[in-house]
């Protein structure tokens, strides 16, 4: 699936740099500007790239930063501590996440390597929230949580200096 170089353009100015092993589109925000890209597994410059989903969105990238700097990754990592379903709905967010970059390409180096800490701790909120967005509820529980937490990040328009 090809991208559309207005939404290549749109996620060079959220990022301020060009974007790099761009498959598609994986999530649009509310002012329909991406806001999760999914990626290939290894960058054109042999780089591994073990993070499928990637957040674009400057507003949804702050506050997800907002809630790391809060202590929910303490949190949620002590929830999933504490609840073996939680766990087990964690553990296939995991599987989903290395079924999907396994459909783009095996890189040897990321082998059972996901992204965000899965399937045991909770490191980055960026790749759990993008793999939500991307997927849709239910698929990562951990990422579903953080995504509850945020308020109205997707209301405004992301990049141009439109609406901020």
């Amino acid at each position: 699936m090809a991208v559309e170089q207005r939404d290549i353009d749109a996620m060079c100015a959220q990022l301020g740099r060009e974007v790099r092993g761009v498959v598609e589109v994986a999530h649009r925000c509310k002012c329909g500007n991406p806001d999760v890209v999914k990626t290939l597994p290894r960058l054109e410059n042999g780089t591994p790239f073990p993070t499928t989903y990637y957040v674009t969105c400057p507003r949804l990238t702050s506050r997800i930063g907002t809630l790391e700097a809060d202590g929910v990754m303490k949190q949620l990592e002590e929830k999933l501590k504490s609840d073996p379903q939680l766990q087990a709905n964690y553990e296939k967010a995991h599987t989903s996440y290395l079924q999907d970059r396994a459909e783009l390409g095996e890189v040897p180096e990321i082998k059972d390597i996901s992204a965000g800490g899965m399937p045991d701790r909770v490191k980055c909120l960026h790749v759990l929230v993008g793999h939500s967005l991307a997927k849709g509820p239910g698929v990562n529980p951990i990422g579903d949580l953080a995504l509850a937490m945020l308020d109205e990040w997707g209301e405004q328009i992301c990049v141009n200096g439109e609406s901020e």
